[in-house]
């Protein structure tokens, strides 16, 4: 009897991070979770200014981006990884501004889901981060939304990297589904970027500083309903297609390369020992 076929998995990610910077790159997804979560836990008032939260976090954000770049660059994946990021962050550049995010059309997204899928979560959290920089330096939007952008993005590729292992049709149908449902995370975490500043103590959805935490929660969801389903849902939508459509076969063109290219860690160098110099002697 031959045996039977061993069940298709994914194969683990291309690029793989060390545990130094996957610790950094874990620190750097806790000080985001912390930006976008603090008007839950501290009102604008704290800071002294209401302006003040955007330009801290702001520059904390970048700080901690800087740090996780440098540190996965200085040792965590070899040259044809970092190629391979950049190649990546440019094309993610150039597909932005075709949906320009009209009716929440936005062509960014899906080509995060299936680079972070295939080469890894570390790597997702940093093509994010790069693909919207250097998109805002294209298109002339830089300011202090950028950070939220970036650690937006971010977070999608992470987590698209953390997905369970599948293969084949099942594999695209949750990748799919993962794209729509980051849609709506991206919306989410981004308007909390802006919505402690819209207060209005007649509305009931705008912030209000001093409600408990479920109150404060409840006008959220409310608020993130009212003003920005409609465009969220374009975006999932468009991310959806786009996985479904393209998404085999980017799969295996990015596969494809991950096995040619054999990325891995660099290692440090070791110098062999010296052999022994050899001698002569004259009869």
């Amino acid at each position: 009897m031959t045996p039977a076929a061993p069940t298709p998995t994914t194969p683990a990610p291309a690029v793989r991070v060390p545990l130094r910077a996957r610790a950094v790159i874990a620190a750097a997804a806790f000080a985001g979770l912390v930006a976008f979560l603090w008007p839950f836990v501290v009102a604008p008032g704290k800071f002294g200014s209401s302006y003040a939260p955007p330009l801290i976090f702001g520059a904390l954000l970048v700080l901690i981006l800087a740090v996780v770049v440098s540190e996965i660059a200085s040792g965590g994946i070899d040259a044809k990884a970092l190629a391979m990021l950049g190649v990546l962050s440019a094309v993610n550049a150039g597909l932005r501004p075709l949906g320009a995010g009209t009716a929440g059309v936005e062509t960014v997204f899906f080509l995060l889901v299936l680079a972070g899928r295939v080469f890894g979560p570390g790597f997702g959290f940093t093509l994010g981060c790069t693909s919207l920089f250097a998109s805002a330096l294209l298109t002339g939007g830089v300011g202090p939304w950028m950070p939220y952008q970036m650690f937006g993005c971010a977070f999608v590729g992470l987590i698209a990297g953390l997905l369970p292992r599948l293969r084949g049709r099942p594999e695209v149908v949750m990748l799919a589904g993962y794209g729509a449902a980051s849609g709506y995370l991206f919306g989410f975490l981004l308007n909390l970027s802006f919505w402690p500043f819209a207060t209005d103590p007649h509305s009931s959805i705008a912030y209000l500083p001093g409600l408990p935490f479920t109150e404060q929660w409840h006008r959220y969801l409310l608020f993130d309903l009212a003003t920005s389903l409609g465009w969220d849902t374009g975006r999932a939508v468009t991310t959806g297609l786009c996985v479904l459509i393209v998404g085999p076969a980017v799969l295996a063109v990015f596969r494809r390369a991950a096995r040619r290219a054999a990325f891995e860690a660099p290692t440090r160098f070791v110098p062999a020992p010296a052999s022994p110099s050899l001698t002569y002697s004259k009869e």
